[in-house]
């Protein structure tokens, strides 16, 4: 007895069938697979894809180079000896139920902490514990359950992934397809009666119909397994009336060519086709732009300080090089991997593998891009240069993304869902009208709709629009995480700026001292303590003094946010911070000051006259007309007079906020149904841009990036939030209104098409000019509003 299908993989090979639970399996691999899945209720997995892919007959002992450490280590991204990080790619991967079943790999092995797959570009990046897996039994694992990794040893060493070309191919042959059916079709359009042409017209329409195949059947192939995998789980996404439309122009412009009634729509089909997968590449390319690869002359907003004849310089990310030197201040991001030279290493990978328990280094130690210092500053020499798009590619890290439930594509969703339904009820009726009113019409009638009706302008709208939005951002140097931000800053309702770093500027703070005359060598280990933080006054206060010799690192150095630093040097004991924190009396509560104490004694303190950011009255007064503005700082209230003449009367202060206190503010704000937008320092205020529903980080020349933000912008241009927020608004705007205009397309495209007056040459020229149109008016208006800016 041989076995027909395996219940798992589904297929035949052969084998003597083995039975478990009434089931039949082709090898125990399957069957192990099956108990794997039953054991932890992730049965579903049968239901939602019958065959998510394919299995590899044998892979005991394929991987057993896995088991070599010096391949291990070009494999994986990141390894503290704990945790390790690696990324496949997955060339199967091909449906929502691959993703489901690859992204549960935690309850298929305990090992793996997550593992989140990058669908566009069939990645998939798997964060995994070193004492519980390893690399080759995490390989056999999803190997087994039908998604064998393209591993290369190859492009281990270069660091390269193969690149899927399969859209490339879809619109290449689409386009070739499209250019030359319609100039098969030209003399249909316009009755030619010529000899050769009449004469050679079936042949011409057989060549058609051949070039068709390959279009509806390879290039348009996605569309037709979405719209599938919407109906089987009732979801009227929007790819099924596109896969309608498709199907409906395919099998009556076959029938007419089989039967000799006419030419057919192939060259409406084939252009509605090769759009569609244009706007799909644009889409795909917008996915690029996200990740800076722009051949590094983009100015990613991440400064660094390199250490040079014992100078301090602040360089571009993108300026490192192997063997350069650099200095990582207190909560400073490590932007490439390098070894530990000298200093306390408490590293946090949170950003990396989402658990935020610091990981010890010493001296020699290998430093992975994305850590955070955590224990005042250390130097490391680099090992490789920067990757812009691997930073990014934490940025968009899931662990830091923010559920939202209302997106423009839920948006064009849910259009489609009534739109899918209107066309079917307008198709019946049409076609019971023309059945009793003229029967030899019906047929023509119903199928027109359908094919008039396709939402291809539609689906070609936001890609576009927010494709060039994000292009215009990024050259105006404000940074989006992605498209979703566009959207949230749309919806804000309630702005909360931080004080210090934000709408003050680092760089013209004025600096004066009273107190106990300090010692040159109190200065220098003063200076030394300040240069391992990276809080905006410290940085203030660290180029205020003049010293410069640079003591030995701090034997212990903790910084409290919003307290203040504790510090040990060369057996000076520093503490240093606000009055309270020091135990010191306040002199003047109004007024922003670090109080310093040294060996338990009380020295004095440097009071702060904050240089506000230029424009500022000017950004206030354009906001406040729109939002609710609040001011939400850890300072004291010392500068809120001046705020409260220079800014407009209805904003809200609110200072002696500790950064705890700050989240639970906007929390709390929230919870009254307020949107809220956060800008801070990206220090201090991690906790509350990640709260706010649009989180803005303020880049100055120094490493303040928070992978919590949504949006990076560069401070000499704070000036132009107000024209950025604006921006984001008409974007909106204008692919709603581009919604409005696609539907006024299907409006026309129904007359002719319930009068029985669509033929060929009126599908070829609306149905192009639909989408060419959308396209146009999205691209126009979006660079026209930026304009302003």
């Amino acid at each position: 007895m041989t076995l027909n299908n395996c219940y798992h993989c589904g297929i035949d090979c052969g084998r003597t069938p083995i039975e478990f639970n009434d089931k039949y399996f082709c090898c125990n691999g399957c069957k192990t697979v099956y108990e794997i899945l039953n054991v932890n209720e992730l049965t579903c997995y049968y239901d939602l894809e019958t065959s998510p892919g394919t299995i590899p007959k044998d892979i005991k002992g394929k991987y057993n180079y896995l088991d070599n450490k010096d391949i291990i280590e070009k494999l994986l991204e990141f390894n503290d000896t704990e945790t390790s990080v690696v990324e496949f790619y997955i060339p199967s991967i091909h449906c929502s139920s691959c993703i489901w079943v690859l992204e549960n790999l935690s309850k298929l092995n305990e090992g793996v902490t997550t593992s989140m797959v990058n669908f566009p570009k069939k990645l998939l990046r798997i964060t995994f514990k070193n004492k519980r897996t390893n690399l080759k039994e995490l390989v056999e694992l999803i190997t087994s359950i039908g998604y064998e990794p393209y591993i290369s040893l190859e492009d281990a060493d270069s660091k390269n992934k193969n690149v899927d070309k399969t859209l490339i191919y879809q619109v290449s042959i689409a386009a070739f397809a499209f250019g030359n059916i319609m100039l098969l079709s030209f003399p249909e359009y316009f009755e030619v009666d010529e000899f050769w042409l009449e004469k050679y017209k079936h042949l011409f329409r057989l060549l058609m119909f051949t070039m068709a195949i390959p279009v509806v059947f390879y290039s348009a192939k996605d569309y037709f397994i979405s719209a599938y995998k919407g109906l089987r789980h009732k979801l009227l996404n929007i790819d099924v009336p596109i896969a309608l439309g498709i199907s409906v122009l395919f099998i009556r412009s076959t029938i007419e060519i089989l039967l000799d009634i006419g030419s057919g729509f192939f060259d409406s089909l084939a252009g509605l086709i090769f759009f569609l997968l244009l706007g799909k590449f644009f889409q795909q390319k917008t996915y690029n732009f996200l990740s800076f690869e722009r051949d590094y002359k983009s100015y990613f907003p991440i400064a660094v300080t390199l250490i040079l004849n014992n100078k301090e310089t602040s360089v571009q990310v993108k300026d490192i090089k192997k063997g350069d030197r650099l200095l990582i201040r207190n909560e400073e991001l490590i932007p490439v991997d390098g070894i530990l030279i000298n200093g306390n290493a408490a590293i946090d990978y949170s950003f990396v593998t989402g658990e935020s328990i610091p990981v010890m280094k010493q001296s020699g130690d290998k430093l992975f891009a994305g850590g955070k210092q955590t224990s005042g500053a250390i130097e490391m020499e680099v090992i490789s240069s920067i990757s812009q798009s691997y930073l990014t590619q934490l940025w968009s890290n899931d662990i830091f993304n923010k559920s939202e439930d209302f997106t423009i594509k839920n948006i064009t969703d849910r259009i489609s869902k009534y739109f899918t339904v209107a066309i079917l009820l307008i198709a019946m009726f049409a076609g019971v009208f023309w059945y009793f009113y003229n029967a030899s019409m019906a047929f023509n009638v119903v199928t027109a709709v359908l094919i008039i009706a396709c939402p291809c302008a539609l689906a070609l709208s936001a890609p576009f629009a927010f494709g060039n939005i994000l292009r215009i951002f990024g050259y105006k140097k404000f940074y989006l995480k992605n498209a979703e931000t566009i959207e949230n800053i749309s919806k804000v309702d309630t702005i909360i700026f931080d004080k210090t770093g934000t709408i003050t500027s680092n760089n013209k703070t004025n600096i004066d001292y009273k107190g106990t005359e300090l010692t040159n060598e109190e200065k220098t280990g003063l200076k030394s303590v300040l240069r391992a933080s990276n809080h905006p006054l410290s940085r203030s206060l660290y180029e205020l003094i003049n010293e410069d010799a640079i003591a030995e690192k701090p034997s212990e150095f903790k910084e409290i946010l919003g307290k203040g630093i504790v510090a040990t040097i060369n057996d000076m004991n520093f503490k240093l911070g606000s009055s309270s924190f020091v135990e010191a009396k306040t002199i003047n509560a109004n007024e922003t000051s670090i109080y310093i104490k040294i060996n338990d004694e009380y020295k004095g303190f440097y009071i702060f006259k904050n240089s506000y950011r230029e424009g500022l009255k000017e950004v206030f007064n354009k906001l406040s007309k729109h939002y609710k503005l609040i001011i939400l700082s850890g300072d004291n209230e010392g500068e809120q007079p001046y705020l409260e003449k220079l800014l407009p009367a209805n904003i809200q202060y609110q200072f002696n906020q500790k950064p705890e206190n700050k989240l639970e503010f906007i929390k709390n704000l929230q919870e009254k149904g307020e949107r809220v937008m956060m800008i801070g320092d990206g220090l201090n205020d991690a906790g509350a841009l990640a709260q706010s529903n649009v989180g803005i980080s303020i880049s100055e020349d120094v490493n303040v990036f928070s992978p919590a933000c949504d949006a990076i912008l560069d401070a000499k241009l704070f000036n132009k939030l107000p024209k950025f927020l604006t921006l984001s608004n008409k974007t909106i705007k204008i692919i709603k209104a581009s919604f409005v205009l696609s539907l006024c397309y299907n409006v026309i495209g129904m007359y002719f098409a319930l009068n029985g007056l669509l033929t060929p040459v009126v599908a070829a020229i609306l149905m192009p000019l639909s989408s060419i149109s959308i396209v146009v008016f999205v691209t126009i208006l979006t660079n026209w509003v930026s304009k302003k800016i």
